[in-house]
């Protein structure tokens, strides 16, 4: 436990700073933060991690994770990302026939889409903090509060597991105590801070995000059970990897972009 206090103190003191001010350095960080997730996807699949695949996807990924400002180089050429990532497609499948199946199709379709799910995660991370700063804070405090809510009421009454096959401690009172938590960080966020939304359409993303944040939690136990390792990562001692810090949040801010909540 206090390996995990120090991590986190020194972590928020490197991250929420840079969350503050930013524009390129936060958008650094983001880098940083999203070529490490992918490293770690790709050390989950064994695959190599300088190899020509790899040097690649990492290409790919830091095209997705380009702001709109930043693209001009792409539409002057008539490119788009969409197109760049079918190049990279193409290139892996070519790359599968000349290593004569040492890399293959699955871990060709591995690689797409743990760019995409990267990649998109991150992506609007930025794009977040750039609309406003008060709704990448909120974001996480929901996620904080959610986690904390599940943890807590599926410890001190949970019974009935959620999905035991993917993660056998979570429980469904769990689940609806992290929306309760979630529920009441929304109601903190409509009267103490700058929020313009209804406190209906506050409630309802606050739902949202924990909803989606605990679906998000579950996809990478999935996928860690899948390829038989406890944590993401070793980046962070006593929390893992940045996926393991991350994964709730990468998931929920593309669903709230794609359904035009912000």
């Amino acid at each position: 436990m206090k390996q995990r206090i120090i991590t986190a103190i020194i972590a928020a003191a490197i991250f929420v700073p840079l969350v503050i001010v930013g524009k390129l350095p936060f958008l650094l960080l983001v880098y940083a933060m999203a070529t490490i997730g992918l490293y770690e996807l790709l050390r989950m699949k064994n695959l190599h991690k300088l190899s020509f695949v790899s040097v690649i996807s990492y290409v790919l990924l830091w095209i997705i994770l380009l702001p709109q400002e930043y693209t001009n180089f792409l539409t002057n050429n008539d490119y788009d990302k969409t197109q760049i990532m079918l190049i990279g497609g193409l290139l892996f499948l070519i790359f599968s026939v000349v290593s004569k199946n040492r890399f293959t199709f699955d871990e060709a379709g591995f690689l797409l889409l743990a760019i995409v799910y990267v990649g998109i995660g991150f992506y609007f991370m930025y794009v977040t903090r750039e609309a406003k700063l008060v709704y990448i804070f909120y974001a996480l405090f929901t996620i904080w509060a959610t986690d904390s809510g599940a943890y807590f009421v599926g410890k001190a009454i949970g019974k009935r597991k959620l999905w035991p096959e993917i993660s056998p401690n979570k429980t469904i009172e769990g689940f609806f105590g992290g929306l309760v938590f979630g529920l009441i960080i929304g109601i903190g966020f409509y009267l103490f801070t700058s929020f313009e939304d209804s406190l209906v359409k506050v409630l309802l993303m606050s739902l949202m995000i924990s909803i989606f944040g605990q679906l998000g939690d579950l996809v990478q136990s999935a996928y860690k059970r899948h390829y038989g390792v406890k944590d993401a990562g070793k980046l962070l001692p006593g929390h893992g990897g940045i996926l393991d810090r991350m994964d709730s949040l990468i998931f929920i801010l593309p669903i709230l972009h794609l359904f035009h909540i912000w």
